[in-house]
């Protein structure tokens, strides 16, 4: 079992975050099967390309550094907040000291794949971080740079959920509603099928939560130079998989408030940037019509960091739940 001390110190410096990098790194291990299927239409749409690149870039020797448990922190760095970007990880990655990374790969690529000469050569090379890097790169790009506005805001949907559960609950609530493994009990953090690791002390830095798409359950980095954080399923990923009914169609809502807004109340929660990309609409006009549906007490703000999230009332959702 795995348990965090937890202070009220820790409570006021937890914080939500993004990370692409790590869902990229995921969905590699997925696709090299290392860690959850892929939906079958998934993988049949993903593993051509995923093969290719293997064969033409030097995919295999970042995949060498990955195990079903564990990664490289260089691949995978630490995320700042909600706002991180592909290019940021990626800066973050490239500007990752040679030392460092072999310090890494001494500990990490341990595993058959790792000794393939190939592979070796490029972790034994000077320029094996830039190597890696742009592998990388090209991976987001033709493996999850199209569906990753889809992705985020599912995961930013995740976040508004849980911010509106701390305000509503508390944070006891709020951290269990994560996974059925986790409790809260004598003011720590319990995750129930982590192999015995004992105590951990957040030493009054908080905890890192982090939504994913791809983590099939709750992971956790416990070493620098991540903080100590949770990374765990987010709400709404099991209809992605198609695993649940799909959306209920905005006909009566669209004749009740118009298609526009309408469309944004069933894609609630995000923030207005990001719902102005995944519905291709103007960001004014998203502003617009968020201000409408808020002002008809539809909808309400939540700040996280430096965004500004939405997320349906209850009023909201009975309109949304009627509308099918």
């Amino acid at each position: 079992m795995l348990r965090f001390e937890v202070s009220m110190e820790d409570l006021l410096r937890s914080r939500f975050a993004l990370s692409p990098a790590m869902d990229l790194c995921l969905l590699l291990r997925s696709l090299a099967g290392q860690n959850r299927p892929l939906p079958r239409a998934w993988a049949t749409r993903l593993l051509p390309a995923f093969e290719r690149l293997r064969r033409e870039t030097e995919l295999d020797a970042a995949l060498a550094l990955h195990t079903p448990q564990s990664g490289p922190n260089f691949v995978a760095p630490p995320p700042r907040g909600l706002n991180q970007t592909w290019a940021d990880d990626l800066a973050m990655i490239r500007a990752t000291p040679l030392e460092a990374a072999r310090h890494e790969f001494a500990t990490t690529a341990t595993g058959p794949s790792a000794r393939d000469p190939r592979v070796r050569a490029v972790l034994d090379s000077t320029d094996a971080v830039s190597r890696i890097a742009e592998a990388m790169d090209q991976a987001w790009h033709e493996l999850l740079a199209t569906d990753w506005p889809q992705l985020r805001a599912i995961c930013e949907r995740d976040v508004v959920h849980r911010v509106g559960v701390i305000g509503e609950h508390g944070w006891a609530t709020t951290i269990e509603s994560l996974h059925p493994s986790i409790a809260w009990r004598a003011g720590g953090i319990e995750i129930g099928f982590f192999p015995p690791v004992g105590d951990v002390r957040l030493a009054g830095d908080g905890l890192l939560l982090i939504p994913s798409v791809f983590v099939g359950n709750i992971a956790a980095h416990l070493e620098d130079p991540w903080p100590r954080t949770l990374v765990y399923p987010a709400r709404g990923t099991a209809a992605l998989w198609g695993e649940q009914a799909t959306v209920p169609q905005p006909d009566a809502l669209t004749a009740l408030v118009g298609r526009a807004r309408a469309r944004l109340l069933l894609a609630l929660d995000a923030s207005t940037s990001h719902l102005a990309r995944s519905l291709a609409m103007a960001p004014g006009a998203v502003g617009d019509h968020l201000a409408i549906l808020r002002g008809a007490g539809l909808l309400v703000r939540a700040r996280s960091g430096r965004s500004v999230l939405y997320r349906r009332t209850p009023l909201g959702e009975a309109l949304v739940a009627g509308s099918g």
